[in-house]
């Protein structure tokens, strides 16, 4: 368990860790001219047992509430430390506030300097701070009278902290730890510190810096100041770190050392917000604040949702939008200082890491954060019947560091089914197959001289409008089960077809077989209208029918090739593997150089192939638009 100390400057915190664990946990020669501590400073007390206790000792001075901040959101359990012989200061509420905001629940009272007291004034101080703890978090918390010069209490400190238990961090996500301090070890490299909030990291890992993405190894490491092969959540760990691009200056207190998998840096999240009672006045909608989060500090704005102002001691919801990007996760807390970070005005919890940038207030979005803000065994429930219907699991998981499995078991307690990546309620997707389904019964009754709707047509026009990839979600296996047939560019029910008249069919047949000989160049609408005697508009009407069949495609205004033909042009295209010429394609097809210009000019517009200058090459992920390109 990782243990932070809390409380006013010169009240005893760093001579109270030293006669906890005999280690001195101020480290930095100006600490030790001034005799205070400015920066974090870590000690740790082995029990001989396999228990260890670790400590964090933050700065009491209120010039440096910063750094105490990078320290308190790595620790398991609070130590107030108050001198008995001055008592409650201005540092002691703050940092109690901290704690409470953090919502930091385990934790003990050290009554330092009792040599130093009667015991009237102890009497006396214990009273104070009972009433004082009596509204946080810390509320009953035990209040030990110590001395680190006599010895007395410490014994008793000792056992009582063992007894608040092991730490409550998950071990089941991926691994995520908050950096602290970064530093360079003559004959080791780059070294990080800091607290593992979820999972382990082992030797040899291959883990990111969040927010810079830069790549690393595990080295080796350090857990709880000893020398081991893995780090565990919970447990302070030093990692010695390798990367081609990886130096001190490329590291700062604040980032995060995670699992590829969590690597997803934010600038906006969505919370359930805490102004503190003790500030005077309201706090405004888009107020300037710097934020704390982890180790990180930066500033930020807070966008409120429910109303443009937040009065003292109340709660709500709120979009912290931040000036540059951090690593946070849903269940993160958070701590609010006003602009000039002379005071705590807020905390918070992070319910929606990745917050919408626009429609934030709309109570669509309210009644979904509302419902993130539940447990992990109840918010897939409670999503899935909202108005939505869907829930992105990847996303979903991603935010609370769940790992696929741990989702997939959420999901099928909810009585969620699994679809392409998303989950929705078995009624729902009933429903939606339904409302698909009726759509385009309603579409071919109304309009039975069309083929059918493309894709998206039938998307917006269903009684739900689906987000574009949930409605392919949906829509893929009603076509796989033949419920709905894909007939070129537009999808049908199976029993609708469209037919062609007698004379139509006749004169198609006729295009179609010429089409087919002449793949490559084929005759123009007027063309077939000269040879067949049949009037321009007519056949022009016929091919712009067959193309909304998706059996021929314009290519351009009058010169309609076969679909197949369109998909074989492409896989000669592609064929080169290379970038190509105008001239080379037309070597291939040998069509000319005007059709063939026309050609590649279609490719351009579809995004087929990419133009610069007098050269082409194609893009992979558009070739089989027309169908699986046949190599040429």
């Amino acid at each position: 368990m990782i243990v932070g100390t809390a409380g006013h400057i010169d009240h005893g915190k760093t001579a109270l860790v030293k006669a906890l664990t005999g280690v001195d946990a101020d480290r930095l020669k100006e600490e030790k001219a001034r005799g205070i501590t400015i920066d974090l400073g870590y000690a740790y007390s082995d029990l001989g047992d396999g228990r260890q206790l670790g400590f964090v000792d933050v700065p009491g001075h209120e010039r440096f509430v910063h750094n105490m901040l990078a320290g308190a959101t790595g620790i398991d359990a609070a130590l107030l430390v108050v001198s008995a012989a001055e008592g409650i200061k201005p540092q002691t509420v703050e940092h109690l506030q901290i704690i409470d905001l953090l919502g930091l629940d385990r934790g003990l009272v050290a009554l330092t300097k009792s040599d130093l007291a009667t015991e009237d004034e102890m009497l006396e101080r214990m009273a104070e701070i009972e009433t004082l703890i009596s509204t946080t978090s810390l509320k009953g918390a035990e209040i030990i009278p110590v001395s680190a010069v006599t010895g007395q209490g410490i014994d008793e400190l000792k056992t009582k902290l063992l007894a608040l238990g092991e730490s409550r961090r998950g071990a089941t996500g991926f691994a995520r730890l908050a950096v602290d301090r970064c530093f360079v070890l003559p004959g080791a490299g780059v070294v990080v510190t800091g607290t593992i909030h979820a999972g382990e990291i082992r030797v040899d890992d291959h883990v990111l810096l969040t927010p810079s993405g830069l790549e690393a190894r595990v080295r080796s490491l350090h857990a709880q100041n000893k020398a081991a092969e893995v780090g565990r959540a919970g447990e302070r760990c030093a990692l010695n770190l390798s990367g081609p691009r990886l130096s001190k200056e490329s590291v700062r207190r604040g980032d995060w050392v995670v699992s590829a998998e969590l690597h997803a840096p934010t600038d906006r999240f969505d919370v359930r917000l805490k102004v503190l009672t003790a500030e005077k006045d309201p706090l405004k909608h888009w107020a300037p604040v710097h934020v704390h989060l982890g180790a990180a500090h930066v500033m930020g704005r807070v966008a409120l949702l429910q109303g443009d102002r937040l009065a003292p001691g109340a709660e709500g919801l709120a979009q912290i939008v931040l000036e540059e990007k951090i690593g946070a996760l849903a269940g993160d807390r958070l701590v609010l200082r006003d602009p000039s970070a002379t005071r705590t005005i807020a905390g918070a919890a992070v319910i929606d890491p990745f917050g919408p940038p626009r429609n934030r207030r709309t109570l669509r979005r309210l009644a979904e954060v509302e419902a993130l803000g539940a447990s992990d065994e109840t918010v897939l429930s409670e999503l899935l019947r909202l108005e939505t219907g869907f829930v992105e699991l990847k996303r979903f998981g991603l935010a609370r560091n769940l790992r696929p499995a741990e989702v997939d078991r959420l999901l099928a307690e909810a009585g969620g089914v699994k679809l392409g990546g998303f989950g929705l309620l078995d009624a729902t997707l009933a429903d939606a197959r339904k409302d698909l389904v009726e759509t385009l019964a309603a579409f071919h009754q109304s309009n039975a001289d069309a083929p059918g709707l493309t894709p998206e047509r039938l998307r917006v026009a269903a009684k739900k409008r689906w987000p574009a990839d949930v409605f392919r979600a949906l829509l893929d296996p009603e076509v796989q089960a033949k419920t709905i047939v894909v007939d070129g560019a537009v999808v049908r029910l199976p029993g609708h077809s469209l037919k062609l008249g007698a004379r139509d069919e006749e004169l198609w047949n006729k295009i179609s077989a010429v089409l087919a000989s002449e793949r490559f160049k084929p005759p123009r609408v007027r063309d077939f209208a000269d040879s067949y005697r049949v009037p321009e508009v007519d056949v022009r009407r016929l091919m712009k029918r067959l193309a909304k069949l998706g059996r021929v495609i314009e290519v351009a205004p009058d010169q309609f090739f076969l679909r197949p033909v369109v998909a074989e042009m492409v896989g000669i295209a592609n064929s080169f593997g290379r970038d190509f010429t105008a001239a080379d394609f037309r070597d291939k097809l040998d069509n000319g150089r005007k059709l063939a210009i026309l050609i590649l000019e279609f490719f351009d517009r579809q995004g087929i192939t990419i133009r610069r200058g007098d050269h082409r090459r194609t893009a992979p992920q558009k070739l089989e638009q027309f169908g699986p390109p046949i190599a040429g």
